[in-house]
């Protein structure tokens, strides 16, 4: 996956201008949604003229009590100096794993906890009335799978729910990883539940987690004096303990680990990453082509909570305007790339051929399915 765009983005194109209110939004989301016609189609399109792919970003989920990356409580907007992991530092660096690891652990107890929204369930609704084909999401919490598991969706950037072993391929819960490292970081655990019950990791804002007892270095990551980051153990991948695979050079690896089951760094294999595509990693093939036959098999895409800021995303709408389909986009705030979906757009347009809408998905989209089941 490509860094993300930096730029700044622009302020939001409100299209058709009716859609500067909630009231107008919800008739235009309606009128997108449910029109039959499309004439601005490519030819030889053989598919339903009500299907749309939807394409889901961190915006959804902000109901859910998750942070998004660029919205007003967004982590990049809160905390400037936030930089995410790279997939070579994770791979070739045992410390950076220790540091990702300390991290993520802090961390995954809100995201655990949490859970679909309106908005996801207004998306299992439309999928119900036949309006929605499919789901595209960025997304990494698995909240798309929760509520809707019969609608087909591509995860674009993979899921937190499980592990997978770089070396073996086999994946692990990420619940059961999560006991592990509890179980080989004490010191951690106890700091973590001292935290969850003080409410500092309820908020993304570095200042507001200094006031409930959680110190953050300038770079965003927790200060723990007691327990640095070079004491946090991680486990190593159980397949390649109980059988370490042959290396690309047909050699034997070797998995080592501690007297409390801790990955060595001695070892050559067994290490295990969160099953989702970090920046510099490549996203599958197979996931790609899914997600193209996604936006091919439908009529008219409709983005969701996200800037398109990567450009994973931001290709797949691309894909869809040169197929000259109607784009709808609800996202608060501005949108990489979005005066060209909209520039040949009729005066006439009054939300069938295309929206642009600047509301909070959980609020809106209930009001939209609604309005669409009369």
């Amino acid at each position: 996956m490509r860094i993300p765009y930096t730029g700044p983005l622009p302020p939001p194109i409100i299209l058709p201008s009716t859609a500067n209110t909630f009231f107008g939004a919800i008739n235009a989301l309606s009128n997108f949604l449910s029109t039959t016609e499309s004439s601005q189609l490519g030819p030889g399109s053989q598919h339903n003229h009500a299907e749309t792919v939807l394409l889901t970003g961190a915006g959804i989920s902000v109901a859910s009590g998750l942070a998004d990356y660029r919205g007003a409580g967004g982590t990049y907007t809160l905390n400037k100096t936030y930089r995410p992991i790279y997939y070579n530092e994770f791979v070739e660096s045992h410390e950076a794993r220790k540091r990702y690891w300390a991290r993520s652990f802090l961390g995954w107890t809100n995201l655990h906890k949490a859970k679909p929204n309106a908005a996801h369930w207004a998306v299992k609704k439309l999928g119900d009335m036949g309006i929605v084909r499919s789901v595209i999401t960025q997304n990494v919490d698995s909240f798309h799978s929760m509520a809707h598991p019969d609608l087909p969706t591509v995860e674009l950037h993979g899921y937190l729910r499980s592990l997978v072993c770089i070396h073996c391929h086999n994946h692990l819960p990420r619940s059961e990883f999560q006991r592990s490292l509890k179980a080989l970081n004490p010191a951690w655990a106890a700091f973590l539940a001292e935290m969850l019950e003080a409410g500092a990791l309820d908020t993304e804002n570095p200042d507001e987690r200094r006031k409930k007892g959680l110190k953050t270095n300038p770079d965003g990551d927790v200060d723990l004096p007691d327990a640095p980051y070079s004491t946090f153990r991680y486990p190593a991948c159980p397949t390649c303990l109980a059988d370490p695979p042959l290396l690309s050079d047909g050699t034997s690896s070797r998995v080592e680990i501690d007297r409390d089951g801790a990955w060595s760094s001695a070892s050559t294999a067994g290490v295990l990453k969160p099953a989702v595509v970090m920046f510099g990693e490549s996203i599958a093939a197979n996931i790609k082509t899914s997600a193209e036959e996604a936006i091919d098999n439908a009529s008219k895409i409709l983005v969701i909570g996200s800037s398109l800021a990567t450009y994973s995303a931001w290709r797949l709408v691309k894909r869809a305007k040169e197929r000259n389909m109607p784009i709808g986009i609800l996202n608060l705030g501005g949108v990489r790339g979005e005066e060209s979906f909209y520039a040949e757009l009729s005066s006439a347009n009054r939300g069938q051929l295309g929206v642009r809408c600047s509301e909070s998905a959980d609020k809106i989209l209930p009001k939209v399915v609604n309005r669409l089941q009369g």
